[in-house]
């Protein structure tokens, strides 16, 4: 094993039963492109794996430590902590970048120290430590990994990403979040560009594009948030909310300022009509 993986484990403070775990987690598609190795060589997987362990993981552990708090802001809360920028950071602090597998066009471009690269460099190794050491143990790498960042998670940049609006909008809407899938990969293996389709109830919603998942997923829902107005939706909806309030509250007000002449002439009123039926009949 290199120095540098070595290096990283160290800072990491975890250990692999099975070291090709880590080796195929610190694998990029560039490297495995130039390399003619077949495309399940590289860490997209384990990334995708790591991506949902990640979601899992930091969701328990803001359930148990923020009891009081609502379904929204714990989801603000996570999408502070597992954000490109976030998990990129962290990358960086154990020295993710160096121990890397990238191509000779990746590292011409500063491979090592994108952002979009790290992060899900980062994703990869969450995801191949859970294939080798089982939940339990990754759970409690992550603790250690996050344990000073819960606290103030809420004053963290969640980058307020159109992904994370559009989310939330769906979510307090409907209970439900739109899908994204990608339509189609272009470009070499360092400078790619990703489209991808971002759907709600099988209705095509919008779509984007990025030199990443990530990128291509965050200008889908741009283009979803802004196609749907959702801006305008939320005040909307609550100006309707006071107009129906202020309607009811003023219906209440009329009926309770009836003055005592007004009810005596109400009272004569049905004194008359009454005794005018009686003559009738």
């Amino acid at each position: 094993m290199s120095e540098t993986r070595k290096l990283l484990l160290q800072k990491l403070g975890i250990r692999f039963k099975q070291p090709e775990h880590l080796e195929l987690a610190l694998t990029h598609r560039s490297f495995v492109h130039e390399k003619k190795l077949s495309l399940d060589q590289s860490n997209e997987r384990l990334e995708f794996l790591g991506d949902a362990v990640l979601g899992l993981c930091i969701s328990e552990m803001l359930v148990h430590a923020f009891p009081r708090e609502d379904e929204g802001t714990l989801s603000k809360r996570r999408a502070a902590l597992v954000n490109q920028k976030q998990l990129a950071r962290l990358a960086e602090s154990v020295e993710l970048g160096p121990a890397l597998k990238i191509g000779k066009g990746e590292e011409k471009t500063g491979g090592r120290k994108k952002k979009s690269l790290l992060c899900d460099a980062f994703e990869a190794v969450v995801g191949a430590y859970f294939l080798d050491q089982g939940l339990a143990q990754t759970q409690k790498f992550l603790e250690r990994v996050f344990v000073d960042l819960l606290p103030d998670s809420q004053k963290l940049e969640a980058s307020q990403d159109y992904k994370t609006k559009l989310q939330e909008h769906f979510q307090s809407r409907f209970r439900k979040s739109p899908r994204y899938s990608v339509l189609r990969e272009s470009g070499p293996d360092h400078s790619k560009t990703f489209e991808v389709k971002i759907e709600f109830g099988g209705e095509s919603l919008a779509t984007g594009q990025g030199s990443s998942k990530r990128s291509a997923e965050q200008d889908a829902a741009r283009q979803a948030y802004l196609a749907l107005k959702i801006d305008e939706i939320g005040p909307a909806m609550g100006a309707k909310r006071r107009k129906k309030k202020r309607a009811k509250k003023s219906s209440k007000n009329t009926r309770t300022a009836i003055s005592p002449k007004d009810k005596d002439r109400e009272k004569d009123k049905k004194s008359l009509a009454s005794e005018e039926m009686s003559a009738k009949l």
